[in-house]
């Protein structure tokens, strides 16, 4: 059970948690690259050496939080739903998995998808989300295989506008607002496997 101390809400940027929070708000709106830890620490309202004590580094800081948008991610093709059944179901799964994922991690995932590839942790992470990729195009094709999807557009077109309709949720979409996760994972599906035509 948590101590008293460990859980109770104090100064920001005493446990490593908020001290991650804040940094990948920062990171997002200032860019990982333009981010000192001296903003960081103007933002956290503790000194560098206080963050010190939590991470030995900045790139710390973005390696836990990549890892958190990763680990999110690529838990989702773990998932028996993932890896057994028709590739279509298979497929859908996974594009709703993936849209609550992003919508709960929204920050981290922010980040991922603003990645420009400057330092090894972020070449890493970058490989990581396209071998995720990768893995959700191998669907795609699977279900054009099986004829559950249309064969007339081509399969990287597919994959493509899939993957860019999904990433700029991040954009615009605000959590709490009237649009539910659970919502704006049916309204993506829908226009993704029935189109806009209105039903006959």
């Amino acid at each position: 059970m948590p101590s008293e101390t460990a859980t109770k809400r104090g100064r920001p940027g005493y446990d490593q948690q908020s001290v991650l929070l804040i940094a990948v708000d920062v990171f997002n709106r200032h860019g990982y690259d333009a981010t000192s830890m001296g903003i960081l620490a103007e933002n956290l309202g503790i000194s560098k050496s206080a963050i010190y004590h939590h991470v030995p580094s900045k790139g710390d800081l973005l390696k836990l939080a990549l890892e958190h948008a990763l680990g999110g991610l690529e838990a989702i093709l773990e998932q028996p739903e993932a890896v057994t059944g028709a590739a279509d179901a298979r497929l859908e799964f996974v594009l709703r998995q993936t849209i609550a994922v992003l919508v709960e991690r929204l920050p981290f995932v922010t980040l991922l998808l603003r990645l420009r590839g400057n330092t090894d942790i972020e070449r890493d992470a970058l490989e990581r989300r396209r071998a995720f990729d990768h893995k959700v195009a191998a669907l795609i094709s699977d279900a054009r295989e099986e004829g559950t999807l249309r064969q007339d557009i081509d399969p990287r077109t597919v994959t493509r506008l899939l993957f860019g309709t999904i990433n700029s949720i991040v954009e615009w979409y605000k959590p709490g607002g009237s649009l539910s996760p659970e919502r704006l994972a049916d309204d993506v599906i829908t226009m993704a496997f029935d189109g806009l035509h209105a039903s006959a």
